[in-house]
């Protein structure tokens, strides 16, 4: 299986992540640079279809696009630790704060930073206005995930999951603006410092 990976990118850093804390060490990795457009050039289209960064492809010439669905795979394939869920009400539980992390937290503020940060303008053309409203948006959902860490070490249950890996990078993607969580989230920035000492932290950085 080849991973088409794009250094620096969110999207991609949640499956090194999700590989590095298990261990994986048995893809082929083909990085391509998306500053340059690489992701768009005819040979990656034909085999993604979308220009859409991570892709998985496996030896069958199927080709896997979204972040969390390689994720899935590569629980299935290698299933410890446990980061999607143990039960049916355990899993569903994180899908819950997996979902919110991405609409509440991790959506909004990467757009943000990709309507901020002159470096991306190559990526598409900024909109300060739109970047504000994301960037109030994030800031609420920030709120949200710092009063459910009120009296939990992790967003979902009782070990690191997928809800936390998404939340995090969603919220360091802001050091490309300098951007750090207002201080008054105490417990956001706690779990945050926990999440950044994890040795898969910096999986792609």
């Amino acid at each position: 299986m080849k991973l088409y990976d794009a250094p620096f990118a969110p999207n991609p850093r949640r499956v090194r992540w999700v590989m590095a804390e298990k261990g994986v060490d048995d893809l082929e990795i083909v990085a391509l640079d998306i500053m340059k457009g690489e992701h768009k050039l005819p040979d990656y289209l034909t085999k993604a279809g979308l220009a859409q960064m991570p892709a998985l492809e496996f030896d069958d010439g199927t080709v896997i696009t979204e972040s969390i669905a390689i994720c899935r795979f590569l629980e299935s394939r290698y299933p410890e630790p446990n980061l999607f869920g143990r039960s049916p009400q355990e899993t569903a539980v994180i899908e819950m704060w997996l979902r919110r992390a991405e609409f509440l937290v991790a959506t909004p503020m990467m757009l943000w930073v990709r309507h901020t940060a002159p470096p991306l303008a190559v990526l598409e053309t900024q909109n300060p206005a739109f970047a504000a409203h994301q960037h109030a948006q994030g800031l609420k959902g920030l709120e949200v995930l710092n009063e459910r860490l009120a009296d939990r070490e992790w967003l979902a249950c009782d070990r690191i999951t997928i809800a936390d890996i998404a939340a995090f990078i969603g919220v360091d993607f802001g050091r490309l603006i300098r951007f750090r969580p207002p201080e008054e989230l105490t417990h956001l920035n706690r779990w945050g410092a926990a999440m950044r000492a994890r040795p898969a932290a910096k999986a792609g950085l």
